[in-house]
C-alpha cells in the first residue's frame, strides 16, 4: 500500500497569469460540482470541470501546496500527467482581506439589484469567488 501512496505523477496547474505548479506530485484534490476530487498516480483518463475553491497538492516531499482557483478544467492523461487550467489561480497568504471583502460586498450589493439573467449569474459567479478567496485567507494564512 505504501509504494502505491508514493508513486507520482506530473502535475502543471496553469492560470491566465502563468504557471502556478509545474513538477511531480503524488496527489491533487480538486473542487468540483458535487464534491472535491482527489486525482492519485496511475488515475484513468478524463476531463473535468472544476468550480471555484481550494485545490491541494501533495508535493512528493509529503507536503501540502495550497492554492484558491477559479473556474476551470482537469486534463488526466494515459501517460501519467494531469494539466489544471483555470481563470485565476493564487496562494491564500497572497490574498489581500481587505480587497476579498470589498469584492464581497460589491457582489452582495449587485445581486440585490434588478438584473438580466447573464448579469445575475456574473454576480453569483463575483460572489461565489469572493467568498471563497475571503475563506481561504482567513483559513489559510494565519
Amino acid at each position: 500500500m505504501s509504494e502505491v501512496l508514493g508513486r507520482t505523477f506530473h502535475l502543471q496547474v496553469i492560470s491566465v497569469n502563468g504557471i502556478f505548479y509545474d513538477d511531480e506530485a503524488i496527489e491533487i484534490i480538486v473542487p468540483c460540482d458535487d464534491g472535491e476530487l482527489a486525482i492519485l498516480a496511475g488515475h484513468e483518463e478524463m476531463i473535468l470541470a472544476i468550480y471555484e475553491g481550494i485545490i491541494k497538492i501533495k508535493n512528493p516531499k509529503g507536503d501540502w501546496i495550497i492554492g484558491v482557483v477559479s473556474i476551470g478544467s482537469v486534463q488526466v492523461t494515459v501517460d501519467n500527467r494531469c494539466i489544471v487550467l483555470v481563470n485565476t489561480v493564487e496562494r491564500p497568504e497572497d490574498i489581500d482581506k481587505r480587497r476579498a471583502q470589498e469584492a464581497y460586498e460589491f457582489a452582495m450589493e449587485h445581486l440585490m439589484q434588478k438584473q438580466s439573467i447573464k448579469e445575475f449569474k456574473k454576480s453569483q459567479a463575483g460572489l461565489a469567488r469572493a467568498l471563497t478567496r475571503l475563506k481561504a485567507a482567513s483559513k489559510y494564512q494565519d
